[in-house]
């Protein structure tokens, strides 16, 4: 198309010098002349024909017109209406804008392949993982993605990216007073023989660390006043400085253990009544200790009970991601990110189950 243009350009220079010695008259002449084999031309062609031009005709054409008013252009006898000509006119100044304007750096890579089948791979096997949970495994591996990159794969192959999300409002209060403040719940199962089992935990409201305090089929006064008596002495030896505990109203909790959590400098604050989101953090380690273990798991017995509570501790505190942390532990750091290319591009992933499969952590292979 350069090309033909150029040689349209040089020919109708050519053709204007030629104009340049003729008078008036012969021009009037030879306007008129061409004015009427136009006219002959339009009766000859048919009402279904239409006169093609080629991309550097036009561009030659609409170069050639736009310097005259409105006006004179639609009194010309063109092949085509003046409107068509603009519209070349306006076409031909869009397209070499658009060239001005190109970008200088190509846009955001593609995702690894590697990293992709991961993602995949990683939805595949824990169908009720969201892609916030998705890229927190993927941090603790030590691979940098953005969210928004896990959320996007997800979508192009048809997969939900949030199953069953649920979002939490936090308190101000709760924020300002994380590092003293623990929280304590009791959760209620059963096991396959129906016996109705009673778990204690608590949980560090500053660094998510949970601690399963005990099971019991009969949480009494006094098994309840031992834990609690097991507990100040865990903390004292963890060096935790806590100053308050925040519990509901349940009558399963004696007066006698306020008094113990006094006696080391521990306030109880108890929450309001049918009012859950007052210990939002402690309800909501509730909800993932039930989604990702009892829920999936048979209990058998108290002991086998106690077994699974422990391997889910170790596993929610040594390697499970938190969003509040930043997609770390509350007793393991996140890796620094792999800057390796050769790693990225040949990933080695090995998964090691927990509970017979019923917890997954993944982590290279050595």
């Amino acid at each position: 198309m350069l090309l033909r243009l150029a040689y349209l350009t040089v020919t109708n220079t050519f053709a204007a010098l030629r104009l340049l010695p003729m008078g008036d008259r012969d021009k009037d002449v030879e306007i008129l002349v061409l004015r009427h084999q136009i006219t002959v031309l339009e009766r000859q062609l048919r009402a279904d024909t239409t006169v093609r031009f080629a991309p550097e005709e036009r561009a030659l054409l609409a170069a050639l017109l736009t310097s005259l008013p409105r006006e004179v252009l639609r009194r010309l006898r063109l092949l085509v209406r003046p409107d068509t000509v603009l519209r070349w006119h306006r076409d031909l100044l869009r397209r070499r804008h658009s060239r001005t304007c190109w970008p200088k750096r190509p846009g955001r890579p593609p995702t690894v392949r590697s990293i992709h089948a991961l993602i995949l791979r990683l939805v595949r096997e824990n169908p009720g993982w969201g892609y916030r949970r998705v890229h927190g495994e993927l941090t603790t591996l030590g691979i940098k993605v953005a969210p928004s990159t896990v959320w996007e794969i997800l979508k192009q192959e048809g997969l939900d990216p949030a199953p069953e999300r649920a979002s939490t409002t936090w308190a101000d209060f709760l924020r300002s007073q994380a590092d003293a403040l623990l929280a304590c719940d009791f959760i209620e199962t059963v096991t396959l023989s129906g016996q109705r089992q009673y778990i204690l935990a608590v949980i560090e409201q500053a660094t998510r660390r949970v601690r399963v305090l005990g099971t019991t089929a009969h949480p009494t006064a006094d098994w309840v006043t031992q834990t609690i008596r097991n507990l100040v002495m865990d903390l004292e030896d963890a060096g935790c400085r806590a100053r308050y505990l925040i519990r509901d109203r349940d009558g399963k909790f004696p007066a006698l253990m306020d008094t113990i959590l006094a006696e080391a400098g521990i306030k109880t604050v108890l929450t309001g009544i049918q009012m859950p989101r007052m210990n939002s953090i402690m309800e909501r380690w509730v909800q993932s200790c039930r989604h990702e273990l009892l829920n999936r798991c048979l209990i058998w017995n108290e002991r086998h009970l106690l077994h699974a509570l422990r391997k889910y501790e170790r596993f929610y505190n040594q390697h499970r991601a938190h969003q509040a942390l930043n997609q770390a532990a509350p007793l393991r750091t996140v890796p620094a990110p792999i800057t390796d290319s050769t790693r990225i591009t040949d990933l080695n992933i090995r998964r090691r189950d927990r509970l017979g499969g019923v917890l997954h952590e993944y982590t290279h292979a050595a």
